[in-house]
């Protein structure tokens, strides 16, 4: 029973995380918008930035609430939000205020309070497999934007209104985020221990803890730099525009098979993965720059979002391995952060080295330099940390011999 139980468990979060990760395809709507209803582009990455923005805040604390409520009652809370989020932008006719306060502050808060749902839980229910879990729940959000785009592609083409779209997302969306919620839960055996004094004092002045933030920073920061600015670059280096659009899902399918990939590795081989991802991250991105033809740019996007998934699947499986599953849910959103801050610096940086020098070559230099300089960072801090281990270690033996 409790075998049968745990892949129900599974199966909820990956409905849940598929229609949260919904979100990036965000895209989709953006020339809507733009013609039918007035919006500038600039106002449409206004809506997303702020989605994004919103969801790692909220994640913060809503980790917290995940240990102390549980998992079914913030994931219904989720939904409810979600749905609350798209009927307000679909009532305001989707007008900038609508959009901004439903898509960006509501429902962004509904993302950011049901992402944590599902991967705290299903860790709790698979310990021995982290990593893997953790790629298989995740997998769910990098596959969402395909859905969503492909559902938002069909209601279109016959007819649909925009408005009428995000009334129809809110409503199917969030009622299949709050049903799979309600069949969540945490082990029997698995008691939440109350770590605060850990949590917030001493794990964010551990070395290990910065190698994490600064990996998720640079590994994020050159990933999204990519797919903000994906299809342009790719009709930049003379791509055709269907090959420069199928790009996306080619992306999309790496990043998916990419997370699955890295926590099943993170299993096996621990934490060196961490710095390997980052610098086959590097190398991939640099092949952007030499993908000539559209088969070749499909397959770079593809090995770009391969290499980009790990970073939503190590940084949470290495939480678990060294802190604790019981310290997901705090610990980790507080690592996400840095994913906040390189979702709104990566694709502004990529779009402004483009318009300053009329060519992508100096941004994907330098997500490819960030990637590196992020790898060596991790590797230095991760020595740090393993010294003042050994110290303390010494410490206390000599503590143990004194008495």
């Amino acid at each position: 029973m409790t075998a049968m139980k745990r892949y129900v468990i599974l199966t909820a979060s990956l409905v849940i995380q598929v229609c949260l990760g919904g979100v990036y395809a965000w895209s989709v709507f953006v020339p809507w918008l733009v013609d039918d209803h007035g919006l500038t582009t600039t106002q449409t990455q206004g809506v997303f930035g702020t989605t994004i923005a919103v969801f790692t805040a909220v994640m913060v604390y809503s980790g917290r609430l995940v240990e102390r409520r549980g998992p079914r009652l913030m994931a219904v809370i989720a939904g409810v939000l979600f749905a609350a989020g798209y009927g307000l932008a679909a009532l305001s006719g989707a007008h900038v205020v609508g959009l901004l306060l439903g898509v960006g502050v509501l429902a962004g808060a509904g993302i950011g309070m049901g992402y944590v749902c599902p991967l705290t839980t299903c860790i709790k229910w698979f310990p021995d497999h982290k990593g893997l879990i953790t790629g298989v729940t995740v997998a769910g959000f990098g596959i969402g934007a395909i859905l969503l785009s492909t559902i938002a592609q069909l209601l279109a083409a016959n007819g649909v209104p925009v408005p009428t779209m995000l009334l129809l997302i809110g409503l199917v969306y969030g009622s299949a985020i709050a049903g799979a919620g309600l069949l969540l839960s945490v082990p029997s055996h698995v008691v939440a221990k109350r770590r605060a004094s850990l949590e917030t004092g001493r794990v964010i002045r551990e070395p290990l803890f910065w190698g994490l933030t600064v990996g998720m920073f640079s590994g994020t920061f050159a990933g999204l730099m990519v797919i903000g600015n994906l299809k342009p670059l790719g009709l930049a280096e003379g791509v055709d525009i269907a090959a420069a659009t199928a790009a996306i899902s080619a992306f999309a399918l790496g990043n998916a098979a990419g997370r699955i990939t890295w926590g099943w590795l993170h299993d096996r081989v621990g934490r060196v993965v961490i710095p390997a991802s980052l610098l086959t991250l590097g190398a991939t991105v640099l092949t952007l720059m030499f993908a000539a033809g559209g088969a070749a740019f499909i397959a770079a996007a593809a090995a770009v979002g391969f290499a980009f998934g790990a970073c939503f699947v190590i940084y949470a499986a290495e939480v678990a391995s060294h802190w604790g599953i019981e310290a997901v849910g705090v610990v980790y959103p507080l690592v996400f952060l840095a994913y906040g801050l390189s979702g709104i610096l990566g694709p502004m940086a990529g779009g402004w080295l483009f318009e300053s020098t009329g060519s992508y070559s100096q941004a994907i230099l330098l997500a490819a330099v960030l990637t590196v300089g992020g790898a060596a960072a991790f590797l230095v801090l991760r020595a740090r940390a393993r010294r003042l281990q050994m110290n303390d270690d010494v410490g206390n033996l000599a503590v143990g011999e004194t008495e």
